[in-house]
């Protein structure tokens, strides 16, 4: 399965923007393949948050996440997301760019959750995510 981005969406809170992707992925060639373009895409990121779950060819099923620095925890926030929905084939990004106004450990990991069920509710059209 080829690596399919579904879904974008941009969240701000007090000046921090939070932007949220959602892919189709098969295996962790394709997180970094993505990981990377990201990086390269948002160059003035301070925090690029990731969650993974998919299953390998022996169907055993694989999950990671990754905080990238942030503080809380975002990508256990994120990952969470995934197996909520039962996404595992698929992988969710948000990426921070700062704003300049601390969040503290639990709005970041709010507004990372946030931005993630968003990404995911515009892939699903489900409109009771929060």
């Amino acid at each position: 399965m080829p690596v399919n981005e579904l879904s974008a969406i941009k969240y701000e809170v007090k000046k921090s923007r939070f932007y949220a992707h959602l892919y189709t992925i098969s295996g962790m060639e394709d997180v970094e393949l993505i990981a990377a373009a990201l990086r390269k895409k948002y160059r003035n990121a301070d925090h690029i948050c990731t969650a993974v779950r998919f299953r390998d060819e022996r169907s055993m099923l694989h999950e990671d996440w990754k905080n990238d620095g942030e503080v809380g925890r975002p990508g256990v926030a994120l990952l969470e997301i995934l197996r909520t929905q039962a996404l595992e084939e698929h992988m969710i990004v948000v990426v921070r760019v700062f704003g300049g106004i601390k969040l503290g450990p639990g709005n970041v990991t709010r507004a990372f959750r946030y931005a993630g069920n968003a990404a995911v509710d515009e892939y699903t059209g489900n409109r009771d995510l929060p």
